[in-house]
């Protein structure tokens, strides 16, 4: 590969990373943060990767090196959690790049390390995710479909309400059917401490579970636990006020956060995109009971995303009383709000339009990809492979036509498959 010159390698790489569902826009400051992640070959190699989990084989067959020397690299790679490594049912090794939020990304930060520079690293992510807004915009505000959604801090449900709570939104239904629980750092507040403005929220507190889970154990990126201390870590979320913030499907769930409003990323970006729904919300929303709300301002104090605030409650009677108001189009549903309330003024109820979720990770990728219009590169995934190149050129500009014409050509096409996803692609 020596007519690959390596001043492209990060570029190259950058190409790669938005070829996925979820991408990140190009940028010097991305460019600084790979080149802290990834030396310039390892960069030209993952260039190369697919975007669905491949062997050792397939790595070696697009790098043109011996399956030896390419399941080196790859275990090297898993060892410093740039991939995501598991074995399948049939005993094979499996590898899979695993995007840069949330993945990669938040991987070097999930515990102290002394063979990088945290503070650097957290300088250059601050800068790149949080202050420029070009990440986020990219990340959330292309399609409905979300990488994250809140989950209902379930003590703060009625009792009444609490029995209509669908399995897959609750987070002890995540932690008791998980295969593997790992606890790791918390990826925000460990950015906030190199930068002097953490918050006293607990550090230890965010969880995995299942294969990704399993691979970051084994490779002692996050530390192992048992379902009993994973829900009293859930509970110690409760008391503190976190938002439960999971990855955004129904089966097979990799990640909880448990998140303050001060310094997590995605609670950002809820604040500062409300309009975009960057993280899709619960099918719950609090409702103030006007009558007995003294307009104390705890639930808008509390509030991670703004959505609560104090307003004068017009009573002729008594001008100087307040009382709490609800912004429906901007509440995540979490129910923070709810137990810290003096008078229990606040009570969630269900939403009128019931939220859906995806099915697991291949469903909330298709959709994410339809949305954003990168379903070429999910479809023709070998970029090896000069006929997938040209298959993905193609079906990427039937996607970019009008709703008409993108009709006529998924039956040029000739192909039920491709009829049907076309069908589904944004209007």
């Amino acid at each position: 590969m020596a007519h690959r010159t390596l001043s492209s390698a990060y570029q190259r790489l950058t190409d790669r990373l938005n070829r996925a569902p979820q991408g990140a826009p190009p940028s010097e400051l991305l460019h600084g943060i790979l080149k802290m992640l990834f030396s310039e070959r390892e960069a030209d190699l993952v260039s190369l990767l697919p975007i669905k989990p491949f062997t050792a084989k397939k790595a070696a067959l697009a790098w043109k090196m011996g399956e030896d020397e390419a399941a080196g690299v790859l275990d090297e790679l898993a060892h410093r959690a740039i991939l995501l490594d598991y074995e399948r049912p049939d005993g094979v090794r499996s590898y899979v790049l695993p995007p840069p939020m949330a993945g990669f990304f938040e991987f070097s930060l999930m515990r102290v390390r002394d063979d990088l520079d945290q503070k650097a690293l957290s300088d250059l992510f601050e800068q790149y995710i949080t202050r420029e807004e070009d990440f986020m915009r990219e990340l959330v505000g292309q399609g409905g479909t979300q990488m994250g959604r809140a989950l209902v801090q379930e003590p703060a449900l009625p009792e009444d309400e609490a029995l209509h709570v669908l399995d897959h939104e609750r987070a002890t239904e995540v932690i008791r059917t998980a295969t593997h629980i790992g606890v790791a750092m918390c990826y925000c507040r460990h950015k906030a401490m190199h930068q002097g403005r953490n918050c006293d929220a607990p550090m230890d507190i965010c969880m995995a579970f299942n294969t990704p889970a399993e691979s970051l154990i084994r490779h002692g990126h996050i530390r192992r636990i048992d379902q009993a201390e994973c829900l009293d870590l859930l509970q110690r979320a409760y008391e503190h006020n976190l938002v439960q913030f999971s990855e955004n499907q129904q089966k097979g769930v990799s990640f909880i956060c448990n998140c303050c409003g001060c310094c997590c990323e995605a609670l950002t970006a809820a604040r500062r995109f409300a309009l975009m729904r960057p993280i899709n919300t619960t099918n719950y929303l609090p409702e103030v009971d006007a009558e007995a709300c003294t307009g104390c301002g705890k639930c808008a104090a509390l509030c991670p995303v703004e959505a609560m605030s104090v307003v004068s409650a017009n009573d002729p009677s008594d001008r100087r009383r307040k009382k709490a108001r609800v912004d429906e189009a901007v509440c995540l549903g979490c129910g923070v709000c709810v137990r810290p309330c003096p008078k229990s003024a606040i009570a969630l109820k269900p939403r009128g339009e019931r939220v859906i979720v995806p099915k697991n990770t291949v469903h909330r990728a298709v959709l994410m990809a339809v949305e954003r219009g990168k379903l070429q590169h999910l479809l023709f995934d070998n970029q090896a492979s000069m006929t997938h190149q040209a298959m993905a050129a193609v079906l990427g500009a039937v996607l970019r036509l009008p709703p008409v014409k993108r009709a006529t050509a998924a039956k040029l096409l000739n192909s039920r498959y491709v009829d049907a996803l076309l069908a589904r692609a944004p209007q």
